[in-house]
């Protein structure tokens, strides 16, 4: 089982956070990647929270392609971050790491949100298709005030590679990912966390439902449905797919890959609704075992199990600071001030759901409704 990590905050927090608390859960991940997801970026980011930020690695020569594939399409560097690597014995480093802050092209200034995210995902996936056959271009992500950093090795002695303990790159909203690998090939691109315009998110365990889902995303005309590494990535594009693309509330995420049985549907009060959904939905059920945790744009943060909860997960904080982990111990190791009988293990009918800045923390029963724990 891989393990997961992660932390909201209203103040800007360091990587290690996670990355800390996933060493306390060593014995569930084997070395073979780390991913790192930051959100609401502080340091020597912050200032460029509304220009798209790609985060990637390149070879030398796929540096060079990706600069002259960005400069003609228009996109202009204004900052980067590169990592103060550090020599780490059993971590092979490639030749560049990077964060790179754009300006949009000239003619995308005064284009919608959605016109400019549409540009973002098809760069991306260009990138990537670029750099596919040679791996001389990896790319994580392209997308304002989100930075991704994935590579082969033990998460604490990533920390270390990547120089984290002292980095300049903070972040208010931190994912984090040890993975035990279950393929035959370690591929970054199979790395959690995952993101696709503005939601990402990261699960522990199987998707043994992997090939219908896919194929329904598939079928819905959408270029950033693809992919597909890791069985995993496809709960990201169900949160977007349900949340952006049809418009639903994010508890109906749940509804969505857990729906109920039709004797416990016909007592809510929106029956008519999840009826639907469950015909026409249908092909997104999760079988698990899963446990998901993830982040929408707004910067709120849930974590959700399939039915039958076989996999590990805790919620628990203080007002200001909630992490969303594996195990206790990792919880202990991110916040050890806070009231630990309070913490919240969700069952199987349960989405535990933190607001931005971690102001408030509720929980959405499908039997029962809203629970408020900490506000």
């Amino acid at each position: 089982m891989c393990r997961l990590a992660a932390i909201t905050s209203n103040e800007y927090l360091n990587p290690m956070e996670c990355i800390g608390a996933l060493e306390t859960m060593h014995e569930g991940h084997d070395g073979s990647g780390m991913g790192l997801i930051l959100k609401n970026l502080g340091g020597e980011l912050a200032e460029f929270s509304d220009y798209p930020v790609l985060s990637g690695i390149c070879s030398r020569d796929g540096l060079y392609t990706l600069d002259e594939y960005l400069f003609h399409a228009g996109f202009r560097l204004k900052h980067q971050w590169r990592p103060a690597l550090r020599p780490v014995k059993g971590i092979k480093r490639k030749d560049h790491y990077f964060a790179k802050v754009y300006d949009y092209p000239e003619e995308y200034e005064d284009r919608s949100r959605e016109e400019k995210e549409e540009l973002l995902l098809e760069t991306r996936l260009t990138l990537r298709r670029m750099g596919e056959a040679d791996g001389s271009i990896t790319v994580f992500s392209f997308y304002p005030d989100i930075v991704t950093i994935k590579e082969v090795g033990d998460p604490l002695q990533l920390g270390e590679f990547f120089g984290l303990t002292d980095s300049r790159l903070k972040a208010k909203i931190i994912f984090a990912q040890g993975r035990q690998n279950t393929n035959y090939d370690i591929n970054l691109y199979a790395c959690h966390p995952f993101f696709i315009q503005g939601f990402g998110s990261m699960t522990n365990g199987e998707n043994t439902a992997f090939v219908p889902i896919r194929e329904f995303l598939a079928s819905r005309g959408f270029a950033g449905y693809s992919g597909y590494d890791s069985d995993s990535e496809v709960f990201t594009h169900i949160l977007h797919y349900a949340v952006k693309r049809l418009g639903y509330p994010l508890h109906y995420y749940k509804d969505v890959i857990t729906p109920l049985g039709r004797d416990d549907l016909a007592r809510r009060e929106d029956s008519e609704v999840l009826s639907l959904m469950r015909v026409t939905l249908r092909p997104l059920c999760i079988d698990g075992p899963n446990v998901i945790i993830g982040f929408t744009p707004d910067g709120s943060c849930f974590m959700v199990h399939d039915a039958k909860k076989l996999r590990p997960g805790v919620v628990g904080g203080v007002r200001g600071r909630v992490g969303l982990v594996s195990e206790e111990c990792g919880l202990e190791s991110m916040i050890p001030e806070r009231v630990s009988a309070s913490d919240i293990f969700p069952m199987k009918y349960d989405m535990v759901i933190v607001s931005p800045g971690a102001q408030e923390v509720r929980v959405w029963n499908q039997l029962y409704g809203w629970t408020t724990i900490m506000n």
